[in-house]
């Protein structure tokens, strides 16, 4: 493909054998009047280049938290946390956007569409941060959209497309800037069995086929079946990680 299009192969090899996430005893405390919270207690965890890594606990243990943090949507309290060999810990808030926008692809439970915007323009807000031309943006959403398979409802709103499509636009969206990382927060929390199973299937070709590394916080143990390891958090401590041989059979 040409270079100037979104890169829809293999992730290249980065940094050798560099893991793309690096956590060193990582911890979030929140600071409530003179109550002090720690919801995070001193994690330590690496996610290797094209890894695809569940997120699991119960309600309050932390994941939604550490997610975020390897999102640069929260800043630590304590310890070390790299992405892609950038301590984002340390990055001031422009700078902490603006890598966001370069590295970090969002995809969340509840679509976060813009109602009035047809899937072509909610799939090219992320590129109006850029100095892309009308032009350029418009042809990289489309290939965003062919990629998730909606390349035909491309001017379709929100609203005259079911909750299967809507988060397969949210996903275009996450792509379009080809980014090195996928955050995902409950993201067929939505969605019937049959839909979900479907959306985790395009997540899961995204890993296998095109190499991207997802995080994905799911409370949901036949969701975590499609990914490639769990991690699994309880009381803001990581209590286990789990390989899933060959993950699900999809």
């Amino acid at each position: 493909m040409p270079t100037d299009a979104p890169h829809i192969g293999p992730e290249p090899a980065r940094g050798g054998t560099t893991p793309l996430v690096e956590i060193r005893d990582l911890t979030k405390v929140y600071e409530r009047g003179k109550q002090r919270i720690e919801v995070l207690h001193h994690i330590d965890l690496d996610i290797p280049h094209g890894d695809f890594v569940a997120l699991m606990g119960p309600s309050g243990s932390g994941k939604t938290t550490l997610l975020n943090l390897i999102g640069g949507l929260d800043s630590p309290s304590g310890g070390e946390l790299r992405v892609d060999g950038v301590a984002i810990d340390d990055l001031d808030g422009d700078s902490l956007a603006a890598w966001r926008a370069n590295t970090v692809g969002f995809i969340f439970q509840s679509y976060n569409l813009m109602p009035v915007l047809s899937a072509q323009r909610n799939v090219e807000l992320p590129l109006l941060l850029t100095d892309m031309g009308a032009a350029e943006r418009t042809r990289r959403a489309k290939l965003a959209l062919d990629l998730v398979g909606l390349g035909e409802r491309a001017k379709h709103k929100p609203n005259e497309l079911s909750g299967g499509q809507q988060q397969r636009v949210a996903i275009a969206r996450a792509l379009v800037s080809d980014p090195l990382l996928l955050i995902c927060d409950e993201p067929t929390g939505d969605l019937d069995r049959k839909t979900a199973d479907e959306v985790l299937t395009l997540l899961q070709q995204l890993n296998r086929e095109f190499g991207k590394t997802i995080v994905m916080v799911t409370h949901d143990p036949k969701a975590a079946e499609y990914a490639r390891r769990t991690v699994h958090l309880d009381k803001g401590t990581l209590v286990d990680s789990t390989l899933i041989d060959g993950a699900a059979p999809h």
